[in-house]
Order: C-alpha cells, then structure tokens, then sequence
C-alpha cells in the first residue's frame, strides 16, 4: 500500500527557524531605519501619548501589540514567512499619506502614513500568510495614532443635553448659553476636555480590543461597541450633571476640585468595569481557543521576494517620500519687510479695547498686524491679519491652539452663528461678562475659505503642484455692547473694507 503525505510536514524544523531568523532580523533593520528616517514624527507621537490626556491611552497600545503578537507565537512558528513584492504597496500608500501630511500641514495624514509604512513593512518581509495571521495586530496599530479630536463638539453638545434635564429634574435653577451652564453661585464650561471626547476615544480602543479577544460572533462584537461608546457618553453627563449639583449644594472651588480627581483617576476606571461587567455573560470565546488556524494559511504565494531584496526595496519606496518633501520645501512667497493695515473708507483708527482685549494667536507668522477702526455711529470693529510666506511643522496658518483663540484662552467659544459674507463666525465670551463676534477667512492658494479642511487642502495643492504658497488668516470682531448690533457693525465694515482676497494679497505683497 502507498500512502501520500504533504511535502510540508518533511520540511525541517531547522529551515522554518532560520527562514524566521532571517526574515526577522530583516524586518527588525529596516523598521530602525524607517524609525530613524522619520524620526521628528515618532518624538512626536510619543510626545502626545506622553502629555496629552485624550492620548495618553496611546503608551498601553505598544505593549498590547506585543501581547497580541506573543499569544500568537506558537501557531506562527507553524509558518514559513517570505517575502512578498505586493507588500510594497502598503509602503507606497504609507508614503504617499506621509508626504500630503507633510505638504498640507497635517500631523494625522504623517503618523498614519508611519504606522502604514511599518505595517506594510511586514507584510512585505514575512509574507500573505504571516500578514493573515497577524491580521487583527497589524490593524490593530492604527491606535497608535492620536485621532477622534473632532469628536469633542459634538460630544459637548451630548454632555450638555444630558445635563440640563438632569440638573431641573433636581430642582437646580439652571441656565445654559451655548457650552456654559449658569447656577445661581457659579456658572461650568463644558469646554473640550470636560467633552468626554478622551474616554471615548480610548473606550474606542479598549472595546475594540476586547470585541476580538472576547467575541466570535460578528453580531456580539458590533452590540458590544455600541455598548462601549453609550456607556461612557451617559456616564460622562452625570458626571457632569453631579459636579454642578455638588457645586449648587457646597461651592464652585469644592466641587471641581473634587471632580478632578474623579475624573482623572477613578472614573474610566468605572466606566472600563462597567463595560466589561454588561458585556461578561455574551462572551462566546474560550480563553484557550485558537486565534487563526495555521493549517489554512498554507499556500505558497506568487510574487515571492528574497528577504534582503524585499528589505532593499522597502527601503528605497520609503525613502522617495522624504526626497520628494525636501524639494518642495524650501518654496516660500517672497514677503514685504513690512505690512500696514488697510485704510477703510468711513472709518478711522481707534485705540483697542481695554474692557474686552482680544487677540487672535499666530506664534509662526511671519506678519502679524491687529488694530480698531471705527465709523461716525461709534460702533468699534476690530480687524487682525497674519501673514506666512509659507507653512511647515510648527508654522501652520491652522493648527490645535492656533487662530482666532488660544489654548486655555480667557476667551470660552459659546456657540457658532451663520456665517458672515463667506466667513465662519463664532460667539465667545470672558469673565466679566464681555461677550464678542469674531468673523474668519483664509487666503491660500487661489481660494479664500473659512474652513480649516478646505484651507489644508489648498496648501496640499500648492505645494505639491505649485501656485502662490502664501497663507493669510483674516479676523474681523465685534464686542457685544448694549443696544448695538455687531453683526451690523461688522458687514458695514466688510463692505467698506472690499473683498478679503483682495485684502489678503495686498498684505502678502501680492499686486492686484
């Protein structure tokens, strides 16, 4: 009798081992020098995970990939890593997203692309096979990118939602303008950080996390996302409804000092437990069970790669990027020494407020210019201009804490209004109270745009196609004074003032 057996299971040991060996040490020296080549951006990120406590997750998601890759370990030893030539797409894509980050200003588009890069690094040095077993890990890195700060408004407005009730169903006599709910001793900002925006982004994390470790079942895992992201948005109202109340009952300085420590060391902590707590009875994984069979991940891929051609070819496609982003750096549109501002027919120059000082924030600008006109009613609008020749990391016309307020500004945004003649319009107000207007637009490329998208978009265009590199932001304000319209205010002014692109060349030295 003749018994046929697959010619795997004669294969040596000793040539899986060394074909690991090999492919690893390849893997390992070109992630370094991928690492190396990009370093500003990895100080970057571990800068964020670091100092920031919407990130700070970020430092745990290292370990837990290490976790996730060790728990795999002995079915991974069952299979022969190669390389593979279409893994180089990954790292083309990678690069590509580094390079428009890098062009358009975007810190995202750059640390996404990095972790691609990496990512495609290993699929193209261990092969189809490995990269399937490795499957959720790989995927799973994504976390480390610090994303979902776009959640914070529109978490803001939950919070507050939540509250309101919350507070008149305990007879608290409040009042709410925008994001700033007023008490009788007291009024809370529901600012950013107060959002709940943090726990749900790292709730994002840990759910997903536990959905693939805990769950088989496609339906259970999506029923226990939704799970994890109600449950910490609801807890984070009545967080905030019981700091109120507690003010309400004791004092302003009383409860928020106490919700500090509640909310930085003990409350994810509850909102983790109950999460895992509602979720325990529909877990449908054994502990033990395999997380991929081996047996299935077999075949023997085309396009196959020698590991140190597979290394040098990573190599080379990452390091057309960076080239790419050197010879469109040093574009930059030629300034004037000095820039004034415009004279406005009808109004003249006033000094600046001292009951209500405002200032936009533009650390990088090359010229930066604010001053009060008024007209023959009196009414007072305030004009400010920045002006970059070009933009890069650090000196960005948009940025976190940079425009029309500053990080930890005196200045609360209560709410946005309609726009005003093509321009975003916000509310705000500081102790006092003074309440203001404050209209904006940017000049980039051939286009002015109030929006911070749009505005990225024509930097990207104009410095990977070529077109004027200079960015011009454009404020004009209005204080809220007492039987005095500053959206009326600040149209006659626009009327009188003419066309922003015209303003903004004009600035930049730009003849029109």
């Amino acid at each position: 009798m003749t018994y046929a057996f697959p010619s795997a299971d004669f294969a040596p040991a000793t040539s899986v081992q060394a074909a690991w060996r090999r492919h690893l040490i390849a893997l390992v020296a070109v992630a370094l020098v991928i690492v190396a080549t990009f370093w500003r951006d990895v100080t970057t990120l571990a800068h964020l995970w670091w100092t920031s406590t919407t990130f700070g997750h970020c430092l745990f998601i290292g370990p837990v990939l290490a976790w996730l890759v060790w728990a795999r370990r002995a079915d991974l030893g069952k299979l022969t890593p190669v390389g593979w030539a279409p893994g180089l797409a990954i790292v083309a894509c990678g690069g590509l997203g580094w390079l428009l980050g890098d062009a358009g200003g975007v810190a995202l588009a750059r640390q996404l692309g990095l972790v691609m890069m990496l990512q495609g690094a290993v699929v193209t040095l261990l092969g189809p096979n490995v990269a399937r077993g490795l499957l959720f890990p790989l995927c799973y890195a994504v976390f480390l990118v610090p994303f979902g700060e776009g959640m914070e408004g529109p978490l803001q407005t939950v919070t507050v939602a939540l509250t309101m009730p919350m507070l008149h169903l305990f007879g608290v006599p409040a009042q709410v303008d925008g994001v700033l709910i007023t008490i009788p001793n007291g009024y809370f900002e529901v600012a950013e950080a107060c959002s709940g925006a943090k726990f749900v982004i790292a709730m994002i994390a840990y759910g997903t996390l536990v959905a693939n470790v805990c769950f088989v079942s496609w339906g259970r895992r999506a029923a226990f996302m939704v799970m994890a992201l109600i449950v910490p948005v609801v807890a984070n109202g009545i967080r905030a409804f019981a700091t109120i109340y507690a003010a309400y009952l004791t004092s302003v300085e009383a409860a928020t000092g106490f919700d500090h420590i509640l909310y930085g060391w003990i409350f994810f902590g509850l909102v983790m437990a109950a999460v895992i707590a509602i979720g325990w009875r529909w877990f449908d994984r054994a502990p033990d069970a395999p997380v991929f069979d081996a047996a299935k991940l077999q075949s023997v891929p085309r396009f196959r790669l020698d590991a140190l051609l597979a290394a040098a070819l990573v190599l080379v496609t990452v390091a057309v990027f960076p080239a790419w982003s050197t010879a469109i750096a040093n574009r930059a549109q030629p300034l004037p020494d000095r820039i004034a501002l415009p004279e406005v027919p009808g109004w003249h120059r006033v000094p600046m407020s001292t009951r209500a000082p405002w200032a936009p924030n533009y650390p990088g600008a090359d010229h930066y210019l604010i001053g009060r006109y008024a007209d023959a009613s009196g009414d007072p609008v305030d004009l400010a201009i920045a002006v970059y020749g070009a933009q890069h990391e650090g000196k960005e016309i948009v940025s976190f804490g940079v425009g029309a307020l500053r990080e930890d500004d005196v200045w609360v945004r209560i709410e946005d209004l309609p726009d005003l003649d093509g321009g975003a319009v916000i509310h705000v107000t500081a102790p006092g109270p003074v309440e203001r207007e404050i209209a904006t637009w940017y000049r980039v490329g051939d286009i002015v745009t109030y929006s911070g998208a749009r505005q990225k978009l024509a930097t990207l265009q104009a410095k990977l196609l070529g077109g004027p590199q200079r960015a011009v932001a454009v404020h004009v304000s209005a204080e809220v004074l007492p039987g005095r319209d500053p959206r009326a205010a600040m149209q006659r002014f626009l009327t009188a003032l003419g066309p922003i692109d015209v303003v903004a060349d004009r600035a930049a030295g730009m003849p029109r």
